[in-house]
């Protein structure tokens, strides 16, 4: 990420993994029963807190790793398969699968819906948090930290800007419409996937360990 089209693709990357327009069915139905003041106020917290996750795992993903004895290259392959299937799913506009029909039902009883199922799982889920761990190691921790924070939030910004019109974007796009932005999204995602699992079997080839 040491020039603006690397920041860009990045945050290309990032976004259609964290789908933010694919993320507004579910905000509508968890939120129906809030007023639109505090859907806005969900809305912001939701980012927040996904951003919050989404740092700390970038900062401490590597470390955890370490600890099960799992390293970088793997987690590549690894993720590069996840989000194989995350970009399948999408291109068949099947409804999000990062959160399950219970969660999503108990969520509507919940008053506070911002962390979960919002933040985590919904925005920084398994493909958005294995994404950045990937994203932190590109480069010693503490530069490239910063840097992969600001990308965040850049994508945190738009997260939030989806969410936080959510009901005119789903009134004007319609279903037919989110789908096929999100078809366009899954495209991208299928892409990250294939540079994802080619980069990790490389490097488990070539026996660097990450």
């Amino acid at each position: 990420m040491d020039d603006v089209t690397g920041i860009l693709k990045t945050l290309l990357s990032l976004t259609a993994l964290v789908d933010p327009l694919g993320a507004i069915p579910v905000f509508l139905t968890v939120t129906a029963h809030q007023s639109a003041q505090k859907q806005r106020i969900t809305a912001r917290r939701a980012a927040l807190w996904a951003f919050l996750i989404l740092l700390i795992s970038a900062a401490a993903g590597k470390y955890v790793l370490e600890v099960f004895g799992v390293s970088v290259a793997s987690m590549r392959v690894a993720g590069g398969i996840l989000f194989l299937f995350m970009g399948i799913e999408m291109l068949r506009a099947e409804p999000n699968r990062t959160i399950n029909e219970d969660e999503v039902e108990e969520a509507e009883h919940h008053n506070d819906v911002a962390v979960v199922p919002l933040a985590l799982p919904l925005l920084a889920g398994p493909g958005a948090m294995g994404a950045v761990i990937l994203l932190a190691d590109r480069g010693p921790m503490w530069p490239q930290l910063p840097k992969v924070g600001i990308v965040v939030g850049a994508v945190m910004l738009i997260s939030w800007i989806c969410l936080h019109l959510a009901a005119p974007i789903g009134k004007r796009l319609g279903v037919t419409g989110l789908n096929i932005l999100n078809r366009v999204m899954g495209l991208i995602v299928v892409a990250i996937a294939v540079e994802f699992i080619v980069a990790g079997v490389k490097q488990l080839w070539m026996g660097t360990p990450s």
